[in-house]
């Protein structure tokens, strides 16, 4: 009867020494399992992350990349704009032919800023003529972009004279002479494109010899 008691008792034990060796080891699995998960989501926001600085970096790179080989990034690489370059500074125009966009641009060359009397040009870059500039710089800006194939066309299907509405909104006429681009201003005087059709990120450039006016 002893015996039989002390059997019963250590099977009890034995019992109760496997159901809390099971607790224990469903504690350390849960406990194991919850560290993996823990560790999985911390790599997989950590990589998100990664993610997300590299795509803000590749995109800095080609807004940079792109305002570079903006027209007024060309403008201030080409040593043959740099007073055009300071002109749109000066009139607080960078930035908007620095931006995305389509623009045609008649870039007068610094020896078509030469032309005009250093009295005028002295006053132009004044502070308080930053107005006056503004308006004669986008008196040489057009929207949307303008090849060479389609101003050719354009002239053509003019009859010879086409006439187009500048982002300042006033009038410049194209022609050509022989195989030249001829732009005409509102006051009448003529600007030949010395180099032409130039692509830019945010539009194309046309280089011109002489700075147009509007009509007074």
């Amino acid at each position: 009867m002893i015996i039989k008691k002390s059997s019963i008792l250590f099977a009890a034990a034995l019992t109760a020494f496997v159901f809390m060796s099971s607790c224990e080891d469903g504690k350390k699995k849960e406990e194991q399992l919850r560290i993996e998960t823990e560790r999985v989501e911390l790599e997989a926001a950590e990589n998100a992350k990664l993610e997300m600085e590299a795509k803000e970096a590749k995109e800095a790179k080609i807004k940079e990349e792109a305002r570079a080989n903006s027209i007024a990034g060309q403008a201030m690489m080409n040593k043959d704009l740099s007073t055009l370059a300071g002109a749109l500074q000066a009139a607080d125009l960078s930035g908007m032919l620095s931006e995305p966009g389509e623009y045609t641009v008649f870039a007068p060359s610094n020896q078509a800023f030469e032309k005009l009397p250093q009295k005028k040009r002295d006053d132009l870059m004044l502070p308080e003529n930053k107005e006056t500039l503004a308006n004669v710089l986008t008196y040489h800006v057009v929207p949307g972009v303008i090849t060479s194939d389609k101003l050719a066309a354009a002239i053509k299907g003019a009859n010879g004279s086409y006439t187009f509405k500048t982002v300042k909104g006033e009038e410049l006429t194209a022609s050509m002479s022989g195989d030249q681009f001829v732009i005409k201003d509102g006051s009448g005087k003529k600007a030949q494109v010395i180099l032409g059709n130039v692509p830019a990120s945010n539009g194309i450039i046309y280089i011109i010899d002489t700075v147009l006016m509007a009509k007074k």
